[in-house]
């Protein structure tokens, strides 16, 4: 170990056990952190890189996790034969750690600047008040809008890119020598993403610290990282620079990372997969040309609309003092049109009421004022029996299946419940038949009928997802954010399949994402929303090309496109 070397991962084998099975985790994995350098580790979900940084910080569960070989060495020390008391003194000191989901890290009922407070409190000899003067001075450092709001507002009352401000300020307090990013920026907008990044890479060069960047976005990763190490089912893939790893890739799998993600200048009419790169079948993928996408259009757009929306407002009052009210527009005088067969994307930032008018299209929540005129019947006057009729034809998928699941009826039970509640086919065997051709439609089979969610990748309940909303042949549905949490070759499987099912069965797609190469990818028409408004509208590919509008310009700008 180097003079320069601040950790030394070497040989690490790890395996969890119950009682039946062992199964190992990592394969002699070895890497090294020089100080002031910034490691980025890639892979799927299921990679390993998580428990990498746990057993570093010695968080694994003892009763079940077992390193059978291999040594983890820190600043000359060996952390495997560290007692707790002495990784507790390390931990959020010398070596600190930002959780992936900040609102599950950060405690509900404790302020957030008494949060950051407790840290320095525990690892450092300042007073109270000296203490508090340098919480302010983090929450500055890390770009909070207002530090005093912050200081004094729960965990539920900041938005997602501000309680992850408050988890890294947390991680900084005492100017650790090693800071772990565990997927800091997952599920964030692109351009909160941006400025988090950006927050990091000068804290690091501030505080002269080596960070640890676990991600499975190699392009957000490349932007950041100086050395990539790429992890595959817990083996060691690749390893080097971050412009080798993403100019001069020599594996496979790396090769399939870097392209799984949408491309912003040709449009394929299938996303490349990791199983494609791996089985050499991306050779000559079929392109969409322009030609093409013009055809496809006149002929979409010679039709009666679907859908339209007409002067959608939507309004929430709160209440200020005792007698007054503040309203709020989350939805202001937004009106456009859907045909049928089309995929209209919504791209916005978190706030922007994209969700809130997917909500009133769908009469989940009542627009204010405006008109929902679908096949020419204005949805707002519907009676709640005849919206409950127009469920079937108008459907959602949603955000986080693993919620949208009952974790206590097999996935089998919960695609034939809504066909019941619409009394479709005769009977249950008939509705069996018919779940069981829909999990083989969306790559499931017939032995997943019978297990429970959490049985299941994030990846495999989104297809339970989308089997459980076409399971009644709706011709509109709403995927609201329904790949913004999945790793990105799991992103391009469902989109491939969202795709194909939207060519086999006619579907209309509202498309809702804040990432604006995956929503340019599936659209026909690109919506962008800020602040309740639409502030553009237009050909999804002619946006992207020639924006018109800051803001769209903000957004683009922000896509990580790798170095």
């Amino acid at each position: 170990m180097s003079d320069s070397t601040l950790l030394s991962v070497q040989n690490l084998c790890l395996s969890f056990s119950s009682e039946e099975t062992e199964n190992q985790v990592l394969h002699d994995i070895s890497f090294d952190i020089h100080k002031n350098e910034i490691l980025g580790v890639v892979g799927e979900s299921g990679s390993g890189k998580s428990v990498a940084s746990l057993a570093i910080l010695g968080l694994l569960p003892e009763k079940v996790s077992k390193i059978s070989k291999g040594s983890i060495t820190y600043d000359g020390k060996s952390l495997l034969d560290f007692t707790e008391n002495e990784y507790r003194s390390i931990r959020g000191n010398e070596i600190a750690m930002i959780f992936q989901e900040p609102m599950s890290s950060l405690n509900p009922s404790i302020s957030c600047g008494k949060q950051v407070l407790e840290i320095l409190l525990q690892h450092t000899k300042l007073s109270k008040k000296e203490a508090k003067a340098e919480v302010f001075s983090l929450l500055n450092k890390v770009k909070l809008p207002n530090p005093d709001n912050a200081y004094q507002s729960y965990p539920h009352q900041l938005s997602g890119g501000q309680k992850q401000r408050i988890m890294i300020a947390i991680a900084i307090a005492c100017k650790p020598k090693l800071l772990i990013a565990d997927e800091p920026t997952t599920a964030l907008d692109v351009t909160v993403q941006k400025e988090i990044i950006s927050v990091l890479k000068s804290l690091q060069q501030e505080y002269k610290m080596s960070v640890l960047f676990i991600s499975h976005d190699l392009a957000l990763v490349s932007e950041i990282a100086d050395n990539v190490l790429v992890l595959y089912q817990g083996k060691m893939v690749e390893f080097g620079t971050a412009d080798q790893i993403f100019h001069h890739p020599k594996e496979d799998y790396t090769r399939a990372l870097i392209n799984a993600r949408p491309t912003m200048n040709v449009r394929f009419k299938k996303l490349p997969t990791i199983a494609d790169f791996i089985e050499n079948t991306d050779q000559n993928r079929a392109v969409i040309t322009k030609e093409q996408r013009e055809q496809h259009h006149k002929n979409l757009y010679s039709t009666p609309p679907l859908l339209e929306v007409c002067n959608v407002e939507k309004t929430y009052f709160s209440k200020v003092g005792l007698f007054g009210k503040k309203e709020f527009k989350a939805v202001n005088d937004v009106s456009f049109k859907l045909y049928e067969g089309e995929t209209l994307g919504l791209v916005g930032e978190s706030g922007c009421g994209k969700s809130t008018l997917g909500n009133a299209i769908l009469q989940l929540d009542k627009a204010t004022k405006g008109k929902i005129l679908y096949r020419g019947q204005d949805l707002t006057q519907l009676s709640t029996s005849a919206i409950r009729g127009l469920r079937k034809e108008i459907q959602l998928i949603f955000q986080d299946p693993f919620a949208s699941l009952n974790p206590r009826l097999t996935v089998g039970k919960a695609i034939m419940e809504p066909m019941l509640v619409h009394k479709l086919h005769y009977n249950d065997v008939e509705r069996k038949e018919k779940v069981i051709q829909l999990l083989e439609r969306v790559g499931l089979d017939e032995q997943h009928f019978n297990r429970y969610p959490h049985e299941f990748s994030g990846g495999q309940r989104q297809r339970i997802g989308i089997a459980r909303t076409i399971a009644l042949q709706p011709k509109l549905i709403v995927c609201d954010e329904s790949v913004s949490a999945l790793d990105i070759s799991v992103q391009a499987q469902v989109l491939n399949l969202l795709n194909e099912l939207k060519e086999s069965f006619g579907f209309t797609y509202i498309f809702i994402s804040h990432d604006l190469a995956v929503v340019k990818y599936m659209s026909d028409q690109l919506l962008v929303m800020n602040q309740g408004k639409i502030e553009e509208h237009g050909d999804a590919d002619q946006i992207y090309m020639h924006p018109k509008k800051e803001y769209t310009k903000k957004l683009i700008n922000a896509i990580p496109k790798g170095k």
